[in-house]
């Protein structure tokens, strides 16, 4: 088989293959890039020596079996034999979940986490949104600083444990969504400076020098990154990709890394003929970033929608801390212009900011589905300085109305592992660094960043201490137990309706309607013939939902549809779904 290396400034190339080295020759038709022919086969180990330097992992290697540092396997797409035929699921009415794999089952693997694949498809979402999965020192972490872009983390199983993880997903008629991360490597294993310029000291990230989209070299670095992603969706038959912060990506050119990665997947989707999406993660709030590319747009298919679950957040818990002061000065208002706008920040001023922030979003261009409406995600349990959950503070009847307004929505929705039954663990940073140096810089890190919000250091978990990551596992007993049984029985119930009813999938924004009382706490939404009321207060509030004849399609607790006066008498801390009789 040939082997090839993208080595621009390389005066030699030695490949190592199977315990022989082969001198590679430069490619004549393509400059920077070096090729040589040797035989190998599924599992041969194989690694580059640059200008006589240490032999290291191939750049875009499919299998890391000794990790990170260890050499590269060759690994043959066609070896393995699909069961599922599958035609793609698109984003447009999807409900989506994201799985840790590491901390799904106590196993924390691929084929362990495939077994449980069940629960989903009798929950009734339509596609696993799976955190990263590249490879990373060490066998435990988040996935967020992995390296080798095209490879599967071998402790989760490797290459062929993802094919029989999305095989059994397909099955179940369940898509697979996988979030990539494009906005920095490592910083532990990243190898890629050895071979060029995949960085640029043009720019500057939080990780250091950033990677290189616009500098000179940049042609083959974004060839690097489009690959790995349209890898993912062909040879894994992935459906979507998440863009882990794309706000993050500095590129300065005229025709950007997203617009190009978004066109390669758009052309990668007619060639095989089943629908395939972008998700990006921004804090922009830049409705361009899910513009069609034909309207002048970048053309992402969606994007976490962080507005709508910072209005959530502060309504439940009135939390007033950091991002959130800017939504807990009236937060049922916040929650209200999130739902019929899609953004709270449309070019009005962010105190946390201490600027203007944003722009407004067209909704007589822009669908709903295309912003992803969650209570819960991986970032903002994992990030609180103990990882609690919603679960951990508030009544169940709290948790059956944020279940309402995010299932019920005019957005995507995004649920996290564990939310729908209320799980009792917590979901803590931890990390797995065999680095002691940065292991300990990690760890020291953590604990000031709290320190500054006044948590003391020994409230905060270590995160390399590997009780952190056992403490954030999923209990799979308590589905079945009191509490517990009762949200997942809710949010089942939730998905239902939202299936069953036409008017909770309409992609017009504008047509949501919305009525609120800041000080009695209580919210109505309307869509269609679809009325929604969640009542946030201990108290119970009289709810005037007007004038005809409606009937109640779910209930977290009894209560009677509306008389003549169309007065809707809710408890306290709770929530309903009608629809016209």
């Amino acid at each position: 088989m040939q082997f090839e290396v993208w080595a621009p400034q390389a005066d030699r190339v030695t490949l190592q293959c199977a315990g022989a080295a082969r001198t590679m020759e430069r490619d004549p038709e393509r400059p920077g890039w070096w090729r040589v022919e040797a035989e190998a086969e599924d599992g041969t180990r194989y690694g580059f020596s640059v200008d006589d330097g240490p032999v290291l992992p191939d750049p875009r290697s499919r299998r890391q079996p000794d990790g990170p540092d260890g050499l590269s396997a060759v690994v043959d797409h066609e070896r393995y034999d699909w069961r599922a035929p599958w035609q793609g699921r698109p984003l447009p009415g999807a409900v989506l979940y994201e799985l840790h794999v590491g901390t799904y089952t106590p196993e924390g693997t691929l084929d362990a986490a495939a077994d449980r694949l069940g629960h989903l498809a009798q929950l009734g979402v339509t596609h696993v949104e799976l955190m990263p999965l590249c490879p990373f020192p060490g066998v435990h972490g988040w996935g967020y600083e992995g390296v080798s872009l095209w490879a599967v983390h071998e402790p989760y199983g490797g290459p062929e444990a993802l094919k029989r993880f999305v095989d059994r997903a397909h099955e179940l008629g369940l898509g697979v969504v996988l979030d990539v991360v494009h906005n920095h490597l490592g910083p532990s294993g990243n190898h890629l400076p050895a071979f060029g310029p995949y960085f640029t000291e043009t720019h500057h990230t939080p990780w250091g020098a950033a990677v290189n989209l616009d500098a000179p070299g940049s042609d083959e670095v974004r060839a690097f990154l489009v690959g790995s992603a349209l890898a993912w969706l062909r040879d894994y038959r992935l459906d979507g990709l998440r863009l882990d912060a794309v706000h993050a990506l500095r590129d300065t050119r005229a025709y950007t890394f997203l617009e190009e990665l978004a066109a390669s997947v758009d052309q990668l989707s007619d060639d095989l003929g089943r629908p395939l999406f972008l998700i990006a993660e921004s804090d922009l709030a830049d409705p361009r970033i899910v513009t069609p590319r034909k309207e002048g747009g970048i053309g992402l298919h969606a994007q976490w929608n962080d507005d709508f679950h910072h209005a959530l957040h502060t309504a439940l818990t009135g939390e007033s801390q950091g991002y959130y002061a800017d939504f807990a000065r009236a937060p049922m208002a916040a929650l209200t212009k999130t739902l019929t706008c899609g953004y709270f920040h449309d070019g009005t001023y962010s105190s946390f900011r201490g600027r203007h922030h944003g722009r407004p979003l067209d909704r007589t261009r822009i669908s709903g589905h295309r912003l992803l409406g969650y209570s819960q995600t991986h970032d903002q349990i994992g990030n609180r300085a103990q990882g609690d959950r919603l679960s951990a503070s508030l009544s169940p009847g709290l948790l059956a109305c944020a279940a309402t307004l995010t299932l019920t929505g005019p957005f995507t929705p995004m649920l996290f592992m564990g939310e729908e039954w209320a799980a009792s663990t917590p979901w803590q940073f931890f990390t797995d660094h065999t680095d002691p140096e940065l292991a300990e810089a990690v760890r020291r890190g953590r604990r000031r960043e709290f320190a500054a919000h006044g948590w003391a250091e020994e409230d905060v978990p270590d995160p390399q201490d590997p009780a952190t990551r056992d403490r954030s596992v999923l209990n799979w007993s308590e589905p079945a137990e009191g509490v517990h049984a009762g949200l997942l029985a809710w949010y089942r119930e939730l998905i239902a309706v939202r299936r069953a009813e036409p008017d909770l999938s309409m992609p017009d924004l504008a047509a949501v309607r919305v009525a609120y009382d800041e000080e009695a706490r209580w919210l109505a939404l309307r869509r269609g013939d679809v009325r929604v009321a969640v009542n946030l207060a201990k108290e119970p509030a009289a709810i005037p939902l007007g004038t005809g004849r409606l009937r109640v399609l779910a209930a977290w607790e009894p209560v009677a549809a509306p008389g003549a006066d169309g007065l809707l008498n809710l408890p306290g801390e709770s929530c309903v779904v009608l629809t016209q009789a």
